[in-house]
């Protein structure tokens, strides 16, 4: 049996969870977006690492929201333009009000 090892996140990612009972490959597309929400370069590079750039890129074009920043850096990273985000589209859609 060939058994990938867990990828080495920093446990403030997952602070509303059970740090040490994430399934890693069950929950795939709970870590990945949230690594990509508040991760740092080298948890992300762990990420990569683990899932590879194809469910990674898959995870995120689909994820229901990511910060605009980390959109934006989400887009650099698996080299797609801002507009193929699903998270993108649903907030041109539902624009927030105007700050005073």
């Amino acid at each position: 049996m060939d058994t990938k090892p867990k990828p080495i996140f920093d446990k403030r990612i997952f602070w509303d969870v059970a740090f040490d009972q994430i399934d890693y490959d069950q929950k795939s597309a709970f870590v990945i977006t949230r690594v990509f929400e508040r991760g740092d370069v080298e948890d992300i590079r762990n990420c990569r690492r683990y899932y590879g750039d194809d469910r990674i890129r898959e995870v995120l074009l689909n994820a229901k929201f990511l910060p605009e920043t980390r959109m934006y850096l989400a887009a650099a990273v698996i080299d797609r333009g801002i507009t193929d985000f699903r998270c993108y589209k649903l907030r041109q859609s539902n624009p927030e009000l105007f700050p005073y």
